[in-house]
């Protein structure tokens, strides 16, 4: 791996997307537009402050999984991935350099909706502010790796986005946001243990109704970055330089 292929990399992603100003809103508009909608839906309810730290996490995860999925294989179909890599650049530079881009812009978005969520929607959290905005991160960050890892076994950019129900949807349906974990059967359970969006959102509901930082939020916190880099190594190992 190169640094400075990757940071060419990272480089050339971020000036394309600063010239894309849909996918820019797609990134840092839509998740703050979602939240508030649930928070003027479920105004004087206090349901909002339930859910509201989950769906902080959710959303920019979504959203990340679609944009990189898609901006991936969009390098590849237009071949400019093949004649990078007739260059000294290697996939894994690639990959990281894209995740370097992607992950700045998720800084930003974590930043952004955590803000509007906490300042502005008067989100009641009990536990740390800094620590929502490193959970979101981290949501937003597992977004980007699994899009780019299933950007490798699409072939054009409406199966890219066809992965999104086969991918994201079970791990929305068994995070634990809709039903605990806890009593769902056994089968269904075993299910969520292994998929990473369960523990960012146990991670998100500790924070936010805990004021002390738990054990077992960092715990959770290790597992979502421990599949944040096996997916880029796994995309890094499945990517190829070209659609047929």
């Amino acid at each position: 791996m190169s640094l400075r292929c990757t940071l060419a990399t990272a480089r050339r992603v971020l000036a394309q997307l600063r010239h894309d100003h849909r996918t820019l809103a797609l990134l840092l508009v839509v998740p703050c537009v979602l939240i508030s909608l649930l928070a003027w839906i479920y105004d004087g309810t206090g349901t909002f402050d339930q859910i509201g730290a989950p769906l902080l996490g959710i959303f920019p995860f979504v959203v990340m999984f679609l944009v990189t999925s898609v901006a991936t294989l969009r390098e590849r179909t237009s071949g400019t991935l093949e004649r990078l890599l007739t260059m000294p650049i290697g996939k894994l530079d690639f990959l990281m350099g894209y995740a370097l881009a992607f992950g700045l812009l998720a800084v930003v978005q974590a930043v952004v909706a955590s803000a509007l969520s906490l300042l502005v929607l008067g989100l009641d959290v009990v536990g740390p502010a800094w620590l929502i905005v490193v959970v979101a991160l981290l949501d937003a960050l597992l977004g980007m790796a699994l899009g780019l890892l299933v950007s490798a076994f699409a072939s054009t950019e409406f199966q890219a986005v066809q992965f999104l129900p086969a991918v994201v949807l079970p791990q929305f349906l068994l995070c634990g946001l809709l039903v605990p974990r806890d009593r769902m059967n056994d089968v269904l359970q075993a299910v969520s243990d292994v998929l990473p969006l369960s523990y960012a959102v146990d991670a998100m509901r500790i924070v936010s109704s805990s004021p002390t930082v738990q054990g077992e939020v960092w715990r959770d916190l290790a597992i979502v970055g421990g599949a944040i880099v096996l997916a880029l190594a796994l995309g890094a190992a499945t990517l190829r330089r070209r659609t047929p």
